[in-house]
């Protein structure tokens, strides 16, 4: 996965998902959950790679910042405990699969337990 379209339809796979450009600048694309308006996933291109943006629980973003030195960067303008920055390329596709989806299951609505009575 290395490109901005492969990432998008990737994410719209999810029924919950869609795609938003809410930036006056066209390097932007936003993916966010329909239900809840939250973003899971900004892709944009910076310094010549594209790159996507996702949420990590946070005992996950030095896990994976150290497994990908360089491929995987604290969240370019985000919480830097909360997101990080994946460059495309230098990550196997499958981390950034499950990275991505790791942030759509993080962002996405919360469903409340009911009670047993």
């Amino acid at each position: 996965m290395t490109t901005r379209q492969e990432v998008v339809d990737f994410c719209l796979q999810w029924q919950d998902a869609y795609a938003d450009a809410p930036f006056h600048d066209n390097n932007w694309t936003v993916l966010r959950h329909k239900s809840n308006k939250k973003s899971f996933a900004f892709v944009y291109e910076y310094q010549g790679k594209m790159r996507v943006n996702v949420k990590c629980a946070p005992a996950d973003t030095a896990f994976w910042r150290g497994a990908y030195p360089g491929g995987v960067l604290p969240g370019y303008h985000m919480n830097k405990s909360h997101w990080n920055t994946i460059v495309l390329g230098l990550v196997p596709e499958a981390d950034v699969k499950n990275m991505i989806g790791d942030s759509f299951r993080l962002t996405g609505p919360v469903v409340k337990e009911r009670k047993k009575c």
